[in-house]
């Protein structure tokens, strides 16, 4: 069902009149856990919704990330996200529903056409069921470093999470890392690699690796796949994701 939702909205996007091409390209911000410096275009209203299939020894959990961007110039815009649904099932049986609710304000800083720093600051509403979600708010503030390098362009984030339901033992705080390059290497393709982790006091660190493509058949559509693996035995087995980006609207 989910693939061809997304099927669906990539042949919507082709059959855009000629037109459209004058308008702005979109800025993911899929597939990758960190975040570029950079906004989308000022005015325009941007879409990404993905499939998101994780496994963590016997648990198993399948959601629909989504995420609306718009920026109200080159260096402010809200983001707006979380999950359209998500189905866990794990010892205690299957628990689906509505996802928790974030809500983002962001801060630009570019320097050049190549370089760019950015700041998120990021509130978690706990609209999800207690079997679903945490059921407490988090709050955190993230710094990004954005650099092209010919033509390999980098993403560096490094944020820090006030948790609202955390476990005995544990810290209240998490400290989370994110190393993301990725490179065009064909006219429509672009490979993206990225290394990330937590790490959160009374309990161990977890690293993650993740490898994606995106196929971009016009500027305005991004369609990506990939899989992410833990790199230890504290983080999640193995995920697998697919998603798409596009536009909604360009009010100015």
């Amino acid at each position: 069902m989910l693939t061809a939702r997304l099927t669906f909205a990539a042949a919507l996007s082709c059959t855009l009149p000629a037109w459209a091409d004058d308008l702005p390209p979109v800025t993911p911000y899929r597939p990758s856990v960190a975040s570029p410096a950079q906004l989308p275009a000022p005015g325009q209203l941007e879409f990404e919704i993905g499939g998101l299939s994780e496994k963590d020894d016997g648990d198993r959990r399948g959601s629909l990330p989504y995420l609306f961007k718009l920026a109200f110039s080159n260096e402010w815009g809200v983001l707006l996200g979380g999950d359209a649904y998500v189905s866990a099932h794990d010892d205690s049986g299957r628990h689906d529903g509505f996802g928790d609710t974030t809500i983002t304000l962001k801060r630009a800083f570019l320097v050049d056409d190549t370089t760019g720093y950015g700041v998120e600051l990021t509130a978690k509403a706990p609209t999800a069921k207690d079997t679903v979600g945490s059921g407490k708010s988090d709050w955190t503030l993230n710094g990004i470093y954005s650099k092209d390098l010919g033509a390999l362009h980098m993403d560096l984030n490094l944020n820090t999470t006030r948790l609202g339901a955390i476990d005995p033992g544990t810290g209240r705080t998490e400290w989370g890392w994110a190393s993301s390059f990725s490179t065009q290497f064909a006219e429509k393709w672009t490979a993206t690699g990225e290394v990330s982790g937590t790490h959160q006091s009374g309990t161990r660190n977890t690293a993650l690796a993740l490898a994606a493509l995106t196929y971009s058949p016009t500027p305005r559509l991004a369609i990506d796949f990939g899989v992410a693996k833990g790199l230890n035995n504290a983080s999640q087995d193995w995920s697998v994701f697919t998603g798409i980006v596009m536009p909604l609207a360009n009010f100015w």
